[in-house]
């Protein structure tokens, strides 16, 4: 019997399937809460799959625990705890919100090339005014992403069918994504989309030619700050930066220069240097600069529960099979590098 412990709130047909489920026990804790706490050793001690988004305080009783599986697709609160070493696999979330970050991607490069937020103030003082900053089109763009996973691949859908062209800048080359999630009919799995790819020592060629930046890479310790100085200066002071992933890719002191001195002409936030950002932060104030509250992709997105749920249904009935995992994290990954 597996015994499958849910520390997550429900999504009712998944719990169906997995309760009909022939050699799987379920149960579900609760009062599910997204953060590290006990739970009883009594509840936890025969666990062999856990459904989280943190590991309970006193995780090292689970002594049967053979698998993990995170609802964030970030993996950081999973550092440290010798999963390796006991024998314990791991999986993320990752592809639960292409779509809604890739969609906000899309509105913001709308936004910015016609400058939505000058309209708005115009609206708000009563301003009858029909510059020509007001009626660009993003058609015939070029936008740059920087790392291909499921948001750069969901975000060069939905660009390339608004006839922009798709650079790409990537480490290693683009392969297909079988064992990775992602919601049918979206994304790029086969990873054929973009218009030019480059690599890492093509950096400068990559940005020279932007006019949209979309930061798609993970944070880890090799691109915190990936984005500084002198990159931001290769890009054409016309371009635009989005950044969804993680605000310290980028350097926050450069990013204000650029910014207030020209080197670029905007920027779009959903990810910050502070949470939240202190009212006091001169980015608030920038008016080439749109800031969201890291709401592009999150928890309270209406399919979330949904897809997330639909992750851990598969990777409980591969994992009977003996069969490859959805989002299996490395050995690599877990230990933070």
């Amino acid at each position: 019997m597996l015994n499958v412990l849910i520390d997550m709130p429900v999504y009712e047909p998944v719990l169906r399937q997995l309760q009909q489920t022939p050699g799987v026990a379920v149960e579900v804790v609760a009062q599910p809460e997204e953060k590290v706490r006990p739970l009883p050793v009594s509840q936890i001690q025969d666990c062999d799959v856990l459904f989280c988004t943190f590991l309970p305080e006193n995780h090292e009783a689970m002594t049967r625990l053979k698998l993990v599986q995170i609802s964030s697709a970030g993996y950081s609160q999973l550092f440290g705890k010798n999963l390796t070493a006991r024998g314990v696999r791991a999986c993320n979330s990752l592809g639960v919100f292409d779509v809604p970050i890739a969609e906000w991607n899309i509105a913001m490069m709308i936004n910015l090339a016609r400058d939505v937020r000058g309209l708005v103030r115009n609206q708000e003082n009563r301003v009858w005014d029909r510059s020509a900053r007001f009626q660009k089109e993003i058609r015939g763009s070029v936008v740059g992403i920087w790392g291909y996973g499921g948001i750069g691949r969901e975000t060069a859908r939905l660009a390339k069918a608004l006839g922009m062209t798709v650079h790409v800048l990537v480490r290693q080359p683009i392969q297909n994504r079988d064992t990775v999630f992602c919601v049918p009919g979206t994304g790029d799995p086969e990873g054929t989309l973009p218009d030019r790819v480059f690599y890492g020592h093509e950096k400068e060629a990559f940005l020279n030619g932007l006019d949209f930046l979309v930061m798609a890479v993970p944070q880890t310790a090799t691109t915190t700050g990936l984005v500084g100085e002198a990159e931001l200066r290769m890009l054409p002071p016309t371009a635009f930066v989005l950044n969804p992933a993680r605000g310290p890719l980028i350097q926050e002191t450069a990013l204000l220069k650029a910014l207030q001195e020209g080197w670029i002409a905007g920027a779009a936030l959903d990810t910050h240097y502070h949470y939240p950002m202190p009212p006091e932060h001169p980015l608030w104030a920038l008016p080439n600069v749109i800031l969201t509250p890291h709401i592009s992709g999150s928890s309270l997105s209406p399919r979330f529960l949904e897809r997330v749920s639909s992750i851990f249904l598969q990777n409980v009935e591969q994992f009977l099979a003996e069969k490859p995992l959805l989002n299996e994290l490395t050995v690599s990954q877990l230990a933070g590098n």
